[in-house]
């Protein structure tokens, strides 16, 4: 399905629904009583839409299994599952994955998830998504009793009925990393009323590392050869020009990044450029490649599998990314990535790990996506991401490769 189609589904389909739900919701809830603090035995996080989200949400979900002994689950739209292999935090059996390329495949996951819940027993969940009506829906539909997800509290708009049971008050003016962590800290009984009142401190969203073994490496070393058989041991920049489609605003513009590239190979001879892209993107990708034209900028779209990504990202020097998943994957790893933010906001969803940096202009229409219009705009000029110039990414990048700071 189309993402705009996705939208009207849970607006026009689930408001209704959220509310006709809550009608049993409500009784039952009083029926079954409310525990002290949430049972958070089997516990099982809700996160289908976004990859990057997954790897921001992997601080709250070590803290919640390593304070209370849970055992995790999880459930994810099948394109996005791979993101969770990438540390393991969640046992590969206990992830449920739903198909959504259209909705007779999706309501007979929808009924396989119902079963499958019941057979795990899931006593608590917790929903990643901003107000997303369908994962309030299947929240509710999980059984668990203790359901901890974001509440829109004395705030208009963003109604999904009274489906979460332990609120949450989103924050939208701190990283998503904390107010994750602050449903995680709900469910550990650390405060029971729908504001966050603990501090979350810097430590607890330290991200962990991946572990990339020697062969991994070698392996894709052998992949660059084969990309460009002169390779010599030239320091490997990456460049990740493309963006999803769930917000397609996002992308910097393809002319800036050849350009970006083919300064970058004047300065330094001693660079090969990756461009890394999904099979499906192979042509967009190439089509800068073309623009840029120098053979040392190589179209790796498809060639890597996604396990092998993290291994790339451990040998390369940095990559340059638009605000989209890589930039988070890239995370687990030591790589500096420099991430083009233009309708997003980096305050929000700058990856985690440290060693991430943004290029923000923070006009005063941005960030114009949110939680409240469920990331829609429809600016077509995108001033916030054309605005940032080819002269500010080059010299920084430049900077980057003379000095390494």
């Amino acid at each position: 399905m189309k993402v705009d189609t996705m939208r009207k589904i849970d607006k026009w389909a689930g408001v209704p629904l959220c509310t006709l739900i809550s009608i049993f919701a409500i009784p039952l809830d009083l029926l079954r009583g409310k525990n002290k603090q949430p049972n958070t035995q089997h516990t099982l996080f809700i996160e289908l839409s976004e990859m990057g989200s997954a790897i921001i949400a992997d601080p709250a979900m070590r803290k919640l299994q390593e304070a209370s002994g849970a055992t995790l689950f999880f459930v994810i739209f099948k394109d996005n599952v791979k993101s969770l292999a990438i540390l393991n935090t969640v046992h590969k059996d206990n992830i449920f994955t739903m198909r959504h390329k259209n909705l007779l495949h999706l309501a007979v996951d929808i009924i396989q998830f119902i079963i499958w819940c019941r057979r795990k027993k899931i006593t608590c969940s917790i929903d990643l998504e901003l107000f997303s009506r369908f994962t309030g829906l299947l929240s509710f539909f999980s059984f668990a009793k203790d359901r901890v997800g974001f509440s829109s509290h004395h705030d208009e708009g963003m109604f999904r009925g009274w489906l979460i049971n332990c609120p949450v008050r989103y924050n939208p003016h701190v990283h998503m990393g904390i107010n994750f962590i602050a449903l995680t800290n709900y469910a550990l009984g650390y405060y029971t009323n729908p504001y966050p009142t603990t501090l979350v401190p810097k430590e607890e969203l330290e991200l962990a590392k991946a572990i990339v073994t020697t062969e991994a490496k070698d392996t894709v070393l052998q992949k660059i050869h084969t990309l460009y058989p002169n390779y010599n041991n030239e320091r490997i920049v990456l460049f990740n020009v493309n963006a999803s489609d769930l917000l397609p605003q996002r992308r910097w513009l393809p002319a800036n990044f050849a350009l970006v590239a083919k300064q970058l190979l004047q300065q330094f001879n001693n660079i090969l450029i990756v461009f890394t892209g999904a099979p499906a993107e192979r042509a967009y990708v190439q089509n800068v490649i073309d623009m840029a034209n120098n053979a040392k900028c190589v179209n790796s779209s498809g060639v890597f599998s996604f396990d092998e990504l993290v291994p790339l990202y451990s040998v390369s020097n940095f990559m340059i990314t638009n605000d989209s998943g890589p930039a988070h994957f890239a995370s687990v790893t030591n790589l500096k990535v420099f991430v083009l933010f233009g309708p997003e906001t980096p305050k929000l969803y700058l990856p985690l790990g440290g060693n991430a940096e943004p290029f923000y202009l923070g006009l005063a229409c941005s960030p114009c996506v949110s939680a409240a219009n469920h990331r829609k705009t429809s600016c077509t000029e995108r001033p916030c991401i054309t605005g940032i110039t080819t002269v500010q990414v080059e010299e920084r990048l430049a900077h980057f490769l003379s000095e390494g700071i």
